[in-house]
């Protein structure tokens, strides 16, 4: 089957533009066999990689990325690697508390493998860490979000602490917030460095990444997969599909995925005088109470200390988005900005862009055995970090053989439901993205 797209990726990536250069990319050139195929080197490709290599360490595995690792969407998120329930349909991210407290123990999991490659493969603190986060409101319906999150999470279990004003006011440095709910088991990385390190750690052990190596054409004959390249070609009697909604281009779950972007901008690096201004803390993030509002991450490390904005959403099915669609949105992250911190005024973004996510109409997962001997790990529904993970590690146990929680958790979703014909999806969800924006008030 022929691939009939390669997504793009608008804007540069910059939580890897903001790291040294990595070493020069290895394109695939020639004719190779492997034990196993792993197209998509992003967080679920990689957690595919690493859980093979644990699983049959006498096996060759092949993974091939479209891109430089850490360019692509698992190098453009927010970097929140999120334990608990957050469903962005919710109005407060919770949901059915048996399928809540699965998913809590499948993103659990997901954070522990994360935790441990980084452990292994010696990446520093910046690039993950178990820090917690925070749900951040506004306004008294912000407050009431997290309220009734909080009561969500007390029927469950949870542990998480409620701040005041005066509290996130200490944290952040802004009077912008009323209030907040931190809960203590989420990880933060810094998605380019986390993706980067686990790649390198990896390519030292019988796994072979190939970057700026798309795949154009992937098919079976006499028990092999083999996937063309522009400068060559892998075959290999297994195959995972670590792509999320790019799933679609090669043949699989058509009109079931539905293609969204977000988008972030980033400040250029804060000057001494200008951190002396904002006080608070110098590393934060935090989530908007409301799943519409504005996420902010406050950083300091590698590329000085800066502020990330994320918010607004848009479906596009052509997985593609122009220019004029990050320098408007990019507008209202400036607006978003100077609401939250009046003190850096002058301060102007380096970095915008924008990133896909893949969700389907019924919060479920692209994964499974598609075709003999293709496992997709796709579709991860707005938190590609935690449960992009490990639909990848499930993938892998699933082709290997593996019976675990994760193949059983996954494997018991239902199938992605059809999305209605376009321009009718188009028109419906870009409409009700726009309004629960709009009802989000000074959350966005």
């Amino acid at each position: 089957m022929r691939v009939k797209r390669l997504p793009k990726d608008p804007g540069p990536a910059a939580w890897n533009a903001i790291l040294p250069l990595a070493d020069p990319a290895k394109p695939l050139a020639g004719d190779m066999t492997a034990d196993w195929l792993v197209i998509g080197a992003g967080l679920a490709g990689l957690a595919a990689a690493r859980r093979l290599s644990q699983l049959r360490e006498g096996d060759k595995i092949v993974v091939l990325d479209a891109v430089r690792v850490g360019d692509g969407p698992a190098g453009r998120n927010s970097g929140f690697m999120i334990d608990l329930p957050h469903d962005l349909a919710s109005d407060d991210y919770g949901g059915a508390l048996d399928r809540d407290k699965n998913q809590i123990r499948a993103n659990r999991m997901a954070i522990d493998f994360a935790l441990d490659a980084a452990r292994e493969y010696g990446l520093p603190e910046e690039a993950i860490v178990r820090s917690g986060k925070m749900n951040a409101a506004a306004t008294e319906k912000g407050l009431k979000h997290n309220e009734s999150y909080a009561r969500h999470l007390a029927t469950l279990g949870e542990d998480f602490e409620l701040y005041d004003a005066e509290r996130m006011l200490a944290i952040t440095g802004t009077e912008f917030f009323a209030g907040g709910l931190y809960t203590p088991h989420a990880a933060m990385i810094q998605p380019a460095m986390f993706v980067r390190g686990i790649a390198t750690g990896l390519a030292s052990n019988r796994v072979t990444i190939h970057e700026n190596t798309p795949v154009t054409a992937l098919d079976r004959s006499a028990g092999v997969w083999r996937a063309e390249t522009p400068n060559g070609t892998v075959s290999a009697p297994k195959a995972i599909l670590a792509v999320n909604g790019h799933a679609e281009s090669f043949g699989f779950f058509a009109r079931r995925l539905m293609h969204v972007f977000t988008y972030a901008s980033m400040t250029r690096a804060l000057s001494e005088d200008e951190i002396g201004r904002l006080g608070g803390e110098r590393i934060w993030g935090a989530t908007p109470a409301d799943p519409m509002g504005t996420t902010v991450r406050r950083i300091s490390g590698t590329g000085g200390d800066r502020i990330v904005i994320r918010n607004r959403f848009t479906y596009d099915p052509s997985m593609e988005v122009n220019d004029a669609r990050i320098a408007s949105v990019g507008k209202d992250h400036d607006r978003s900005f100077a609401a939250r911190f009046p003190m850096l005024d002058g301060v102007e973004m380096e970095y915008r862009w924008g990133g896909r996510l893949c969700l389907s109409r019924n919060d479920a997962p692209a994964f499974g055995e598609v075709a003999e001997g293709l496992f997709a790990a796709c579709c991860q529904n707005g938190l590609g970090t935690s449960k992009g993970t490990a639909a990848g590690i499930a993938a892998a146990e699933h082709a290997a053989g593996v019976e675990s929680f994760l193949t059983r958790h996954l494997g018991a979703a239902p199938d992605p439901v059809r999305l209605p014909p376009e321009p009718i999806a188009w028109a419906g969800a870009n409409a009700v993205i726009r309004w629960n924006e709009i009802k989000a008030g000074r959350e966005l």
